[in-house]
């Protein structure tokens, strides 16, 4: 079966190619449109869909439209239920819906050829669910769990593995939303709600839960594994932040009071669904799992042995797991993702072209990792465009930003690069033999989605990435996976003595994760990075401004 997978209403569109039960490409619009999380999560924009993601995805399989079997929309608006009958104030809501009915429509002519029969309706959360269920390795039967802002009408699901099928085990309904409770939170302290979620969760760290009594007021788990979560007066708790004005001790302590009873919240929910499946292993979905302060908990106290996360476990993610769906309900067996690397790539050729193109002047080196590792002991900031672009929020060794983690300055040194908030940390990637000697925590961990204890003895050889709780969110780099990072790494640990190199997204605040080879001489050529490491070429940020021939292969 060869079905499409398609995320449209809400934010970050995306689109999946399912064959016979393999993926095989998924991609992000935003990387395409270049416009952050592809669009905003407003009623009026619930039509717009991730034409170009799903042409490429397309493209990269050598098909047409008309060659699908199926086309999985993750939403099911038969499901859905009025705004003000689930407690949401959203006057407007009701464009969602129109929007989602009419989507069979929409997508035959945003896809010529596509006959509209073959759209089917696939539940949100149920596609959350099968995107971690259905692409964790070595899962077998397991336990799911799904939380975000909303679905149809709920906003979590607790359900089950069962061979090659999920069996939902329990909702929370709307308004009750530990999603929408925390987009709240980012709003009123001054960040963009439904896209900086994650710097509330950085924020947390800085702060003392000392409003946790006033929050588990308002939310709590009910026991049955289910949750209240609602009607929390921020206002009176913490005066709001402007986004333009520095935060205060009230905002870090309000954050960590949130932050506190969400994992609260979480551990009592998967406690429950252990003592419903007691299977061995728990996958996770949904954009709360993008929370991966709290995903250490749930590894740490939960009654699982192993937890696995989605890497795209936002929206973007529900493209894939609902053509997972369909596909393992028309009897194909889904397999396992093996890697995040699911989105463009391009030949040494091509890149050379685009260069020669660019009239950039660049050498190939013999070996471009051991390059790389010079110039980070050396103490450059490397930009890192190599293979196939990642699926989801997270920079994974693909299109990456580099440096040198021994020196304390490089994390406000790549923060002033990147334009961020100075308190939010950068991550640590590190060979997955020698991680377990310097990070405690869940391990392997390639998707940077836990965090980790930093070894004491350690903490002053990589200081960059230790956060100010003394953690660090890890990515482990196993070389049968990724030969060429973990070359690079080695490389760097014959030249510095470390195992590890700071890595975070190589994009600019604000602005989606460079994707293509113009992306990538973008943001290069506009921000103070040394070197530019893209396929086997190398440029050096000292030849492309001293540059007067029009460039070219040194």
């Amino acid at each position: 079966m060869r079905i499409l997978g398609i995320n449209a209403l809400f934010h970050d569109p995306a689109a999946a190619l399912v064959i016979d039960g393999r993926t095989v490409a998924a991609a992000e619009e935003e990387r395409f449109s270049r416009r952050k999380h592809g669009k905003r999560p407003v009623p009026f924009s619930a039509w717009e869909l991730p034409e170009k993601a799903a042409a490429w995805c397309l493209k990269r399989a050598g098909l047409r439209p008309g060659d699908l079997d199926a086309v999985a929309y993750s939403f099911d608006p038969a499901l859905a239920r009025p705004a003000e009958a689930m407690g949401l104030d959203d006057p407007w809501d009701h464009l969602r819906l129109t929007y989602a009915r009419e989507a069979p429509g929409f997508l035959s002519t945003a896809l010529p050829g596509l006959d509209p029969s073959r759209v089917r309706f696939v539940p949100h959360h149920m596609a959350h669910a099968a995107s971690s269920a259905f692409a964790a390795p070595d899962a077998g039967n397991s336990s799911v769990l799904v939380l975000d802002g909303r679905g149809e009408r709920a906003s979590h699901l607790a359900a089950r593995r069962v061979g090659d099928r999920l069996e939902a085990l329990h909702a929370q309904e709307l308004p009750h939303s530990l999603g929408l409770v925390y987009e709240e939170l980012t709003e009123h302290l001054g960040f963009l709600r439904s896209s900086d979620e994650f710097k509330v969760m950085a924020l947390a760290s800085h702060g003392r839960p000392r409003m946790l009594a006033e929050l588990r007021r308002h939310v709590y788990p009910t026991g049955d594994g289910g949750f209240h979560a609602t009607g929390v007066p921020w206002h009176e708790l913490c005066a709001p932040r402007r986004p333009d004005e520095p935060w205060t001790q009230d905002h870090a302590d309000i954050a960590a009071g949130a932050q506190a009873v969400l994992e609260e919240t979480l551990l009592d929910l998967v406690r429950w669904l252990h003592g419903r499946t007691h299977d061995s292993v728990l996958t996770l979905a949904g954009g709360v799992a993008l929370n991966c302060v709290a995903n250490s908990r749930i590894a740490r106290e939960g009654p699982f042995s192993r937890v696995w996360v989605q890497p795209a476990a936002g929206d973007a993610g529900t493209a894939l797991g609902g053509a997972l769906l369909l596909s393992a309900g028309e009897g194909d067996q889904p397999e396992p993702m093996t890697g995040a690397d699911l989105g463009r790539d391009w030949s040494d050729a091509e890149l050379g072209a685009w260069l020669k193109t660019a009239a950039v002047p660049f050498e190939r080196p013999p070996d471009i990792a051991a390059t790389v590792a010079r110039a980070l002991a050396d103490n450059a900031i490397v930009a890192w465009f190599q293979g196939r672009s990642e699926y989801g929020p997270r920079a994974l060794g693909h299109r990456s930003l580099l440096a040198h983690p021994g020196h304390a300055g490089n994390l406000e040194r790549l923060n002033d690069v990147k334009g961020r908030e100075q308190f939010r940390p950068v991550a640590p990637m590190v060979l997955a033999d020698r991680a377990a000697e310097i990070f405690d925590g869940p391990l392997p961990s390639p998707y940077m989605l836990f965090v980790h204890d930093v070894a004491e003895q350690w903490k002053d050889r990589i200081p960059a990435v230790v956060h100010v709780d003394g953690t660090a969110r890890i990515q482990t780099v196993d070389p049968a996976q990724e030969p060429l990072v973990a070359r690079m790494l080695s490389e760097f640990e014959a030249l510095t003595g470390l195992p590890v190199v700071v890595n975070t997204s190589l994009n600019t605040a604000g602005r989606p994760m460079v994707d293509d080879p113009r992306d990538a001489l973008e943001c290069f050529g506009s921000s103070p990075v040394d070197l530019l490491a893209i396929g086997p070429y190398a440029i050096r940020r000292g030849d492309l401004f001293r540059s007067d021939d029009g460039g070219g292969l040194r």
